[in-house]
């Protein structure tokens, strides 16, 4: 079975004793196609636990004391909402005070990461890859207690976090597309040394080909986005740069609903000729039709 993130691991973890841990693995995931995604990564998993105790509540807000003090003295703007409301509520098993310690914990913590990672370096500057738009690089969050009790260590609290490290280099490195970790081309290979972090040339783009397609979705049968994209990655492979949904709606006398979806096909070291794309379009939507049961418009 393929793991679909590293989060998997903490059970076995914690059950051999260790309050707190890196791990680094491929990750599989059925997902969406743009140029940050890819269904196959590699993934950190962090994670910590103390004492659910009057002890390991001293021990986590010493220690937040200390994380403040270290960005107090950085002159950085961090951004940042509650981290306990009615959508993102406390775990009822756990005390509200001491989940809210572990919580600042999580984010003081993180916040003195991505600073490592990508500030407090004097003359250091990285251009953005993706042209002002926000790029998610880690989900984190208090450790479900039902984790922990599998795990043996019931009397214990703590966070994770699992970052995307393909992502961390895009940042680094200032590299557009997910895919070009996967690339063998020595115009894209030839660029990095070992223990040197370089700004990524781009060399010649190929062009842009896009092919859309629309249909009718089974009756009483809900198809997920991640549904089409998945088909599209298995007929086309890598050529494919990015799947958008770019229209839907439902009939009002029938109720059936009509999705279309733009498919933008390039290759990452060649030229695509419009009828190899047709070709492969052609068998896109013979597998819509066998697979996913859809009537094309």
């Amino acid at each position: 079975m393929l793991r679909t993130h590293t989060s998997a691991h903490e059970v076995e973890v914690f059950r051999e004793g260790k309050d707190r841990f890196l791990l680094t693995a491929d990750v599989y995931r059925r997902d969406e196609i743009d140029h940050s995604h890819y269904p196959v990564f590699h993934q950190m998993e962090g994670a910590r636990i103390f004492g659910a105790d009057a002890a390991g509540l001293r021990e986590v807000k010493g220690d937040n004391e200390r994380l403040k003090g270290e960005l107090a003295m950085l002159n950085i703007v961090i951004e940042d909402v509650p981290h306990v409301s009615l959508t993102n509520p406390v775990q009822r098993t756990h005390d509200i005070e001491y989940a809210e310690a572990v919580a600042l914990n999580l984010k003081l913590s993180l916040n003195t990461l991505i600073l490592g990672l990508f500030g407090g370096v004097a003359g250091t500057s990285k251009e953005n890859p993706l042209r002002g738009k926000w790029l998610e690089i880690l989900g984190c969050g208090v450790v479900q207690q039902a984790t922990l009790d599998v795990a043996e260590v019931p009397n214990k609290i703590g966070w994770a976090f699992g970052l995307g490290l393909e992502r961390i280099a895009m940042i680094l490195y200032s590299i557009p597309d997910i895919r070009l970790f996967w690339s063998t081309d020595p115009r894209f290979l030839s660029q990095f040394e070992d223990g040197k972090i370089t700004t990524f040339k781009p060399y010649s783009k190929f062009p842009s080909c896009f092919k859309d397609v629309s249909f009718w979705s089974p009756k009483d049968k809900t198809l997920h986005e991640n549904d089409f994209c998945d088909l599209v990655r298995d007929v086309a492979g890598d050529i494919v740069e990015d799947v958008k949904k770019i229209d839907e709606f439902v009939h009002p006398k029938t109720g059936r609903t009509s999705t279309c979806f733009r498919i933008n096909y390039r290759s990452m070291d060649r030229s695509l000729s419009n009828d190899e794309v047709n070709a492969i379009q052609a068998q896109v939507v013979a597998r819509l039709k066998d697979q996913l049961g859809v009537e094309i418009r």
